[in-house]
């Protein structure tokens, strides 16, 4: 397979100087945020920040992927996994139940396509299956986002998933499931309502897409 080259200013890591501008940004829109060195101390932090045997969805993601946060939250044993739990679950006759559950667990971890140095976070996505929790139905909700995702405004975070992302997770589903992705619904949060909800933890590495 070919694979098509990435534009690069969506690879590298964000300065110290840009995470710094968008982790107070995102403070003043009542999001908590922490900036951590590494996806180890991401991983490390996930866990204390999950209670055990909480009910958890995780995202669709490359940063929980390779970061080894989903295997932490949805094999350990440790919590109750929605996926695990709904992956038995008929579609056919369970589905509003399955979405039900995907909304609202106790606990919902992902991330995002882009978090701008305004003050917003920006998720795409083809299902849809975490954003009705991201947008407010979850009463708790984590991102883990690594520092090449930090952009100056909504337009770049725009081009960043179109020129960027959705190639990328494109080439992912050829490869997993052998039918392309689409991007379908964009959610922008310029805001959290219910300070306290929502956690960014802002890797000052890039993983992930």
């Amino acid at each position: 397979m070919t694979t098509s080259a990435p534009a690069t200013s969506f690879t590298g890591p964000a300065p110290a100087e840009a995470l710094e501008r968008a982790a107070a940004a995102l403070r003043e829109n009542n999001f908590a945020v922490e900036i951590l060195d590494d996806a180890a101390a991401a991983r490390a932090r996930v866990q204390d920040l999950v209670p055990e045997g909480a009910t958890v969805f995780t995202g669709a993601s490359e940063t929980l992927r390779l970061s080894g946060i989903d295997e932490d939250l949805n094999r350990s044993g440790r919590y109750d996994s929605v996926k695990a739990r709904s992956s038995s679950m008929d579609r056919a006759t369970q589905l509003t139940e399955i979405w039900r559950m995907l909304a609202c667990p106790d606990v919902l971890v992902g991330s995002v396509a882009a978090v701008t140095e305004t003050g917003s976070l920006v998720a795409a996505s083809a299902s849809g299956s975490q954003l009705a929790g991201y947008s407010g139905a979850a009463p708790q909700v984590i991102w883990v986002v690594g520092a090449q995702k930090v952009v100056p405004d909504l337009g770049t975070a725009l081009r960043r998933i179109e020129d960027h992302c959705v190639p990328l997770e494109n080439e992912r589903c050829m490869e997993a499931y052998g039918v392309p992705s689409a991007l379908n619904r964009i959610l922008v949060l310029n805001a959290e309502p219910h300070p306290g909800r929502g956690t960014v933890l802002l890797v000052r590495e890039a993983i992930g897409f």
